[in-house]
Formats: structure tokens, sequence, C-alpha cells
């Protein structure tokens, strides 16, 4: 199973992931920075402090897919 890389989430997406899969609950409400320009950037970030092999289990990753 190829894994998904973490850019390609939208800010929905990568929120409902990290609230819903990896219980983080220190994020602002998802309506404060889904139009904001940090917004992405800042949901992204908080992947990095989650373990590789905890992202690989939710299917994801942290390198782009090979060839991009």
């Amino acid at each position: 199973m190829a894994l998904t890389p973490i850019v390609e989430l939208g800010v929905s997406e990568a929120y409902e992931i990290l609230t819903n899969r990896f219980g983080v609950t220190d994020l602002p409400p998802l309506e404060s920075i889904e139009n904001e320009d940090w917004g992405r950037d800042y949901l992204l970030s908080r992947f990095l402090l989650l373990s590789r092999p905890a992202l690989a289990a939710a299917g994801l990753s942290i390198e782009p897919a090979a060839g991009e």
C-alpha cells in the first residue's frame, strides 16, 4: 500500500486526521485556520511531531511521493 505524503492533504483533511486519528486537542478551531495562509503549514508541521511508524500506520508519509 502506497503512503500518502502529508503535503497532499488539504486543511480540513489534515485537521480531521490530527484530531480524530491522533487525538491532537490543542489545535485552533478549524474555522479560524482553514482560510489562513499559515493554517495548512501549521497543521502539516504538527505531523512532524508524530513518529514515522504512527504516520505509516495511518497511511501517511512525510516524504513526497517518488518522482516528485
